[in-house]
């Protein structure tokens, strides 16, 4: 199904008085302390968040999987899942393809499909995390970092096949998380898995086209629970320096220890010029791919308040960074979950844009901690989903997005259409 757009400005209308009002009144109140809302609100506009293919439909447990219904079977239905996740949200512009659960068999067909949704390609994603059908070599003891030359061969000669396919696609990255590991003592060589490991992440850039980036992530535990590989971000940096320029380290928030101070991370990775971008999502106990903000909105904020401090400060060279919702799990609809990690995104970043920096750089030099933290807590108790709202209505979007989603039962339309026992693909 597709929104449309008379129907949305209908529903949108309900809302405007009520938006004019609060949009007015937090635009004198951000005027008052010298920030320019229409300024504000563009840069919202202008920051698009990558859905990945494997978040539109339900997730699972180790346990169990529930489906929601009216689950997209394919890449063509999944494009058309995130068409509606943009047309609401116009902050969705992007999807990143998870190879081989959805190898599109006419990349043509299916880049035209995604135009017509205003979609790119984002990063694609390899995987030698699991076996495929008629796979030759098992990667039950790692893939880039098998003592078995033929099967470290296996899975770089998929990474290749990968980053052909989003070439045709017009994707320009690509992003490698690898499971290897060992889950028991003298299990495996460390030495000589972070060599192997190096050497084939060397054959896949030296095969990437010129103008690719490489993203490699990080995990300090999980599918393996005595080491992982890459088991850190320092781990991932010191692989990125030794493949090239192009490559980069990527951070996803679940990918950390209990506690680990994540917003730092970020502050060395941009300062170094080798932070490449965000898989996002939230957790309580380890990488359990909640949605965005629910348990820890402060935390995403710092995250934020560190990567417009170095966009800003960006003497590295810092690239573009990529940026991706990375979140699965059973409860609730896989849509509306996307609908409100979008909104902690961009009300993360809407609340740093207002932090003062001069006074905060001053308060810093003062060493006056009581001010500082006044300062960061001034811009994160700020209600700033007005100015989402007017990015929203400016770009076409709507006012209420997760509402008129309910409002329009996309859900129960989509039932309709697919049925109520689909799975889709990959999960």
């Amino acid at each position: 199904m597709k929104i449309d757009q008379s129907q949305l400005q209908d529903l949108n209308r309900d809302l405007l008085n009520e938006h004019r009002d609060q949009f007015d009144f937090l635009s004198q109140q951000l005027t008052k302390i010298d920030l320019e809302p229409d300024h504000i609100v563009s840069k919202i506009q202008a920051l698009q968040v990558a859905i990945p293919s494997w978040a539109l439909g339900a997730g699972g447990t180790r346990f169990g999987r529930f489906s929601t219904g009216g689950e997209p079977s394919c890449l063509e239905e999944k494009i058309d899942d995130v068409g509606l996740l943009h047309a609401l949200t116009q902050a969705a512009g992007a999807i990143s393809l998870h190879i081989p659960w959805d190898i599109p068999q006419d990349p043509m067909a299916i880049r035209e499909r995604a135009s017509m949704h205003g979609l790119a390609f984002d990063a694609v994603n390899s995987n030698t995390f699991q076996d495929q059908p008629n796979q030759e070599h098992s990667y039950k003891f790692g893939s880039l970092c098998h003592t078995d030359a033929a099967v470290r061969a296996q899975a770089v000669k998929h990474n290749l096949e990968v980053i052909s396919i989003g070439e045709a696609l017009g994707s320009k990255s690509i992003t490698v998380w690898l499971a290897d590991g060992s889950s028991f003592p003298g299990q495996l060589n460390f030495r000589t898995a972070y060599q192997h490991t190096k050497q084939a992440l060397q054959d896949i850039y030296a095969s990437m086209p010129d103008d690719w980036k490489m993203y490699i992530e990080y995990k300090p535990y999980e599918p393996n629970f005595y080491s992982m590989v890459i088991p850190d971000w320092g781990t991932s940096l010191s692989l990125a320096q030794e493949c090239g320029p192009n490559a980069y380290t990527l951070v996803d928030l679940g990918h950390h220890l209990p506690n680990t101070n994540i917003e730092q991370i970020v502050a060395i990775l941009m300062m170094k010029g080798k932070l490449g971008g965000f898989h996002f999502n939230d957790s309580k106990y380890g990488d359990d791919d909640l949605t965005v903000g629910n348990v820890k909105p402060f935390q995403l904020f710092l995250i934020f308040n560190e990567l417009i401090y170095g966009m800003d400060n960006n003497e590295a060279n810092n690239p573009p960074l990529a940026w991706m919702i990375d979140a699965s799990h059973n409860l609730k609809d896989p849509l509306e979950d996307l609908i409100q990690s979008l909104e902690a995104i961009l009300l993360a970043y809407a609340r740093a844009l207002l932090v003062d920096r001069e006074a905060l750089a001053q308060a810093q030099q003062e060493n006056d901690v009581t001010r500082c933290q006044e300062i960061l807590q001034t811009a994160f108790r700020r209600d700033v989903r007005p100015l989402l709202a007017e990015a929203r209505k400016r770009s076409n979007g709507a006012l209420s997005p997760l509402n008129v989603y309910r409002q329009l039962k996309v859900r129960q339309r989509l039932i309709q259409e697919r049925g109520s026992n689909v799975v889709a693909t990959g999960l």
